[in-house]
């Protein structure tokens, strides 16, 4: 079974660019889509940026809360935005940031942060409830179904710089890239986590997006360029992870989504540049497509 999976997801069709948010958007961070519009955070602008045939701001977050993961919700029809002070030129330092929902209109339907500092970078969304990563503290939060409050769903000291997370099929588990740590299984129940060393025993270091495609998860790696996208087998005790896309090589990759049929990946994303106060960048940030032949199930 594990097998078929991998094979559908490596059955892909040769990347292409499915739009380009404009270079007035210096960094952009995380993409999400509901399979006809694709949604991209604009970090140093507070903007979340909609793209159909061009690109459009659909809304600006409050001041101080400047967006990075994003994650549609196919249940509940919102946008849930991973919001932060990143330390970069020009951004004020905060004690916290906050988990925020809109409306695909733009409107701001809430927000939300635990106790204490909370540093929020990703974000994904299941039948389970919705999953955000601080980066700061290696703690993942998940805001499940009958609560109000975000709470750890893994134990302090756990992980080192959490990032992307996502659903195991069997809903029991939620795998999360760490990027010190690796890949991590984290058992909603007891809230112990499990690290999964490669094939060559090593941790798989400096993965950022991470999303479910059926049974196989797919990684955009960044620790060392130049930025790759994995397919990753999560198994019992251990993962194998493949090149995807031919082994095709992305500049300054980031987070990845996916609408059942295609992946999204944000290519350029710009962070060089902003963190060296750059006030322009020389073109827009690529959201690259990469088509899945069998697709995948949005459970």
């Amino acid at each position: 079974m594990i097998a078929l999976a991998i094979a559908a997801v490596a059955a892909v069709a040769e990347p292409r660019v499915a739009a380009v948010v404009p270079p007035e958007h210096r960094l952009v961070e995380g993409v999400a889509s509901d399979g006809s519009t694709i949604w991209a955070t604009s970090v140093l602008d507070r903007q979340i940026v909609a793209c159909t045939k061009s690109c459009r701001t659909l809304a600006t977050l409050p001041q101080g809360l400047h967006p990075l993961g994003i994650a549609w919700d196919w249940g509940r029809k919102l946008l849930w935005i991973a919001a932060d002070c990143p330390e970069l030129p020009g951004i004020a330092r905060c004690k916290s940031g906050a988990l925020v929902a809109i409306g695909p209109n733009g409107k701001l339907r809430g927000s939300i942060a635990p106790k204490g500092g909370f540093h929020p970078g990703d974000v994904s969304v299941s039948r389970s409830g919705v999953f955000v990563s601080d980066s700061h503290n290696g703690l993942v939060y998940g805001l499940l179904p009958g609560r109000r409050e975000l709470r750890a769903i893994n134990r302090p000291g756990d992980g080192r710089s959490a990032q992307g997370t996502s659903l195991a099929p069997s809903g029991t588990d939620v795998i999360v890239a760490d990027y010190s740590r690796g890949i991590g299984r984290i058992d909603l129940k007891t809230t112990a986590t499990k690290w999964l060393p490669g094939p060559d025993g090593k941790p798989l270091q400096g993965v950022d997006g991470l999303v479910r495609c059926g049974e196989t998860y797919v990684g955009v790696h960044n620790g060392t360029p130049p930025g790759r996208v994995l397919t990753i087998e999560v198994r019992p005790d251990a993962i194998h992870y493949a090149q995807l896309a031919g082994g095709q090589a992305f500049p300054d990759p980031t987070q990845i989504a996916f609408d059942g049929k295609r992946l999204l990946l944000v290519s350029n994303a710009g962070w060089e540049a902003a963190s060296k106060g750059l006030a322009r960048r020389s073109g827009g940030a690529p959201i690259v497509e990469i088509s899945l032949a069998e697709g995948c199930s949005r459970k």
